[in-house]
């Protein structure tokens, strides 16, 4: 039978030490954490290790999503004039990992004419465009031109590169698709093979509506069909991305308002396309990428390797996005996470390339139980780390039972499950600073059914956020949390009865920031 033990672990590279929770039974292992430079240009309070942000100013939407010549291409909305939103252009940032991210200079700026919102990237091999070369075809981004004058139309404009993505021209015979609409926007490009043309899906964003178009040379597009109201209609529509994944076709939709934790959210549905209409599979319901609060307008890469559906959002949340305490930057893109279909559903986990951050074992538990209350597992992990865990009740009155990151002085970020109500969930409400918005603090939640085998829980923990993919990345929960950096510490807690930990990793990660 199992007997008591209590074992130390060291708390920090400073060699503090700290006890763990009291274990009955199982196995523990741990190596001291190591924490992010306080120094350095790039070492500002909540500043992100593992996620994408801009050195300055303001962020938004992830636009123009390719992998062209070995590097993934990052373009986002960006604002080079100040850290809230407005004078829309897109910012450039490249990657040969996904991880390791090179800002560069604005692609392409906002005039005295125009405003550029969100858009795709596609490279034109075959130059139908005629804005390349046969040796040199272009990219060539779509993105919505949305006027600065009264009428504040937004049309579809085009841009080109003919040096992989360093420099854009704006093409001269712009808009090359203009209906008279002040909501028409956020059109995603691609190559559909079949049918051997372009394909843009663009949002009607007050008629909860996508309309498809086709296209033989970028620039003269014709209407095909249009998909919805379906779905969740409780906010304007934006931000389409339709892909196949396995046998089926994706069309991601994103909502403002009305997602599962206020606010923000994208919503998915899976069907079939023929290169002319997106036609829903049955009974779908209202399904959701992520249940967190912070993970809106997410796209996928055009022209991934491997066959490889990369998705990527923005993560943050209208509600409070102008508001969040960060300097001298605002806002950052959620972590990279590849796409599956597994029985009918949406699957995600962060990309593989994340494996390469690991550099120890903070903390390694088997088949240990940790009694009713909350105890801590290590004193201090640092500010960024992944988590792998299996956990379950060990007895039928717990009621409530997951762990605490990012936790000190007060403060903690609950990730829970509620057994009784079969709901996963992430409490922030005492994660920190949270007053900088009354819509901040919260308890979001995702429904869940309990597995016979446990809760299996993957946590991404970043200096000003979290993300949990549960169930084989079958639910996932996005956060911003803004706690103190020493706020440093792990905890296992249960309520109503003693919790199981089948398994728990935690491990320390290299931090992705150039210097």
């Amino acid at each position: 039978m199992p007997f008591p033990s209590r074992r130390s672990v060291l708390a920090s590279a400073l060699g503090v030490t700290a006890a763990t929770v009291p274990l009955l039974g199982g196995t523990a292992a741990a190596t001291p954490a190591t924490r992010a430079s306080s120094s350095g240009a790039r070492a500002e309070t909540y500043r992100p290790r593992l996620h994408f942000s801009p050195a300055k100013n303001w962020t938004n939407d992830p636009n123009g999503l390719i992998f062209h010549e070995g590097r993934w291409h990052l373009f986002f909305q960006y604002n080079p004039e100040g850290d809230v939103w407005g004078n829309m252009s897109w910012g450039h940032a490249v990657s040969s990992d996904l991880l390791h991210w090179e800002e560069r200079p604005v692609a392409i700026a906002h005039d005295e004419q125009e405003m550029i919102f969100s858009g795709s990237v596609v490279f034109d091999e075959r130059n139908t465009s005629g804005l390349g070369t046969a040796g040199r075809p272009p990219l060539v981004a779509i993105y919505t031109s949305t006027l600065k004058d009264d009428s504040g139309l937004q049309r579809q404009s085009l841009a080109y590169s003919t040096d992989a993505g360093e420099t854009w021209t704006k093409y001269a015979g712009n808009p090359v698709l203009d209906i008279g609409a002040r909501d028409f926007r956020d059109p995603s490009v691609f190559w559909h093979a079949d049918s051997g043309r372009w394909v843009m899906a663009l949002a009607l964003p007050t008629e909860y509506k996508i309309r498809f178009y086709a296209s033989d040379d970028l620039k003269s597009w014709h209407h095909l069909s249009d998909f919805g109201p379906l779905g969740a209609t409780g906010g304007i529509w934006e931000c389409p991305n339709l892909f196949p994944l396995g046998d089926r076709w994706v069309l991601l939709v994103s909502l403002n308002p009305g997602g599962p934790a206020g606010g923000s959210a994208t919503q998915y549905f899976t069907g079939s396309f023929d290169g002319t209409t997106f036609t829903p599979d049955p009974d779908q319901g209202t399904r959701w990428v992520d249940h967190g609060a912070d993970c809106y307008a997410g796209i996928t890469y055009n022209d991934a390797p491997d066959g490889r559906r990369v998705f990527l959002p923005w993560m943050n949340n209208w509600l409070y996005a102008d508001r969040i305490p960060t300097a001298p930057w605002r806002g950052a893109m959620g972590f990279p996470r590849e796409l599956a279909l597994h029985e009918g559903r949406l699957a995600q986990a962060p990309v593989a390339e994340l494996e390469s951050l690991r550099t120890r074992t903070l903390l390694s538990l088997t088949g240990a139980t940790a009694p009713e209350g909350t105890r801590r597992l290590l004193a201090d992990t640092g500010q960024f780390y992944e988590l792998e865990a299996v956990l379950a009740p060990d007895s039928p009155t717990t009621s409530d039972f997951g762990l605490d990151v990012r936790t000190g002085g007060g403060s903690y970020t609950r990730i829970g499950y509620d057994t009784a109500a079969g709901e996963l969930y992430i409490d922030r409400r005492s994660s920190g600073d949270v007053g900088f918005a009354a819509e901040f603090p919260g308890v979001h939640r995702a429904p869940l059914a309990l597995p016979d085998g446990g809760l299996d829980l993957r946590i991404l923990v970043d200096a000003s956020s979290v993300e949990v993919y549960a169930a084989g990345g079958a639910v996932c929960l996005t956060d911003q949390i803004f706690p103190d950096p020493s706020a440093c510490a792990l905890r296992a807690y249960a309520d109503g009865g003693p919790l199981r930990i089948e398994t728990l990793t935690a491990r320390a990660l290299r931090s992705a920031l150039r210097a």
